[in-house]
């Protein structure tokens, strides 16, 4: 496959994180982290480096190139490895922002029972509205710009506040990471940034 490239990159441009939603789960769509990144340089992006095996990357792109990466590096995973999966992205900056609105990190919940959803869209206050909050008793969430915050106290493979769930009401796509990722990813990209 050609190289693909967006206009955008240099250095001194933002930090960004992507967020890959399905690889390397239960022995399907297999990605090894160093053929990820490869994807990401030669989509044109910098100072590119992989978290855990679940498709985390951060790397810096300029405004162009970033917006493209979500399509860019999807359409490059189907051409190589025969199979589709969302990107979503977000700028070190925002992620900084999603730490600190925690709804329920700020109330004291235990990290191991918090998740993140990062939406590709933020939902409007209808489908928000459409949402029940007593779905998967004891567990809570808040929806909060493009995030949805989770608190499961029985753990997140009892909830029933699912990826299929939100993405349906909300009309959108989401990938989750637990809170000490989203944790990791900030040290990372303040480490990097």
């Amino acid at each position: 496959m050609p190289e693909q490239r967006a206009a955008g990159g240099g250095r001194g441009v933002a930090l960004n994180i992507a967020l890959l939603r399905g690889i390397n789960v239960g022995g399907k769509n297999k990605l090894p982290m160093k053929d990820l990144a490869t994807l990401f340089r030669e989509a044109g992006c910098e100072d590119v480096r992989t978290y855990v095996q679940s498709g985390n990357v951060l790397f810096r792109a300029g405004t162009t190139l970033a917006e493209a990466i979500p399509s860019l590096i999807s359409a490059s995973i189907e051409s190589r490895f025969g199979y589709r999966v969302p990107v979503i992205t977000r700028t070190a900056r925002d992620l900084r922002a999603i730490v600190e609105a925690n709804p329920f990190a700020e109330a004291g919940a235990e990290a191991d029972k918090l998740l993140v959803l990062f939406l590709a869209d933020a939902p409007n206050p209808e489908q928000v509205e459409a949402l029940d909050p007593n779905r998967s008793p004891g567990d809570e969430f808040a929806v909060v710009g493009r995030e949805v915050f989770l608190h499961c106290p029985n753990g997140f493979a009892r909830s029933k506040l699912t990826n299929s769930y939100f993405d349906s009401v909300l009309s959108t796509t989401s990938t989750g990471r637990n809170w000490r990722t989203v944790g990791n990813l900030l040290e990372l990209a303040t480490d990097g940034g």
